[in-house]
């Protein structure tokens, strides 16, 4: 391994770390939930019509099932999504978004957008954003190929 390899993973996610805290910091500023909620609202949302089972959900979210059933409770308790059983077997668990729920996701979306954009896409070119996007595709598909990690067609929060 070269020298450097080590450095570029901790970049990394020193980047990410710093990237995710700005995010928190100017939700919270603007009075709006966390980076967590907003990332189940999304999870939910691009389900099946803004439907998912609670193991697709975790999945999605690269989230352990009993983070998320905690987190799937408080937003339900705050009427962002419901659950339901599932029409196919009547056993597993559907969170669903609500109309309150979508709202709440793009209200904090244009905040995450926007810092995104200013903090993120502004460092690179839409060559280096492109590929970027692609290398980190790849580093989640090979995570996904050993068993450890989430799908990458999960990829792009709107």
């Amino acid at each position: 391994m070269a020298s450097n390899e080590p450095d570029t993973w901790f970049r990394f996610v020193r980047a990410h770390r710093c990237l995710i805290r700005e995010i928190e910091r100017r939700l919270a500023c603007a009075g709006l939930p966390s980076y967590a909620w907003y990332d189940a609202l999304w999870g939910v949302e691009s389900g099946v019509d803004g439907a998912r089972r609670m193991h697709e959900l975790a999945d999605a979210m690269v989230i352990e099932r009993y983070n998320l059933t905690r987190l799937v409770d408080r937003l339900e308790v705050e009427g962002l999504v419901e659950r339901r059983r599932a029409d196919s077997d009547g056993r597993g668990a559907v969170a669903v978004i609500t109309p309150k729920g979508r709202a709440l996701r793009k209200q904090m979306w244009k905040i995450y957008k926007a810092a995104v954009d200013e903090l993120f896409l502004t460092q690179f070119d839409l060559e280096q954003q492109r590929f970027f996007a692609d290398a980190l595709s790849r580093a989640a598909d090979a995570a996904h190929d050993s068993g450890t990690g989430a799908s990458s067609s999960d990829q792009g929060k709107p």
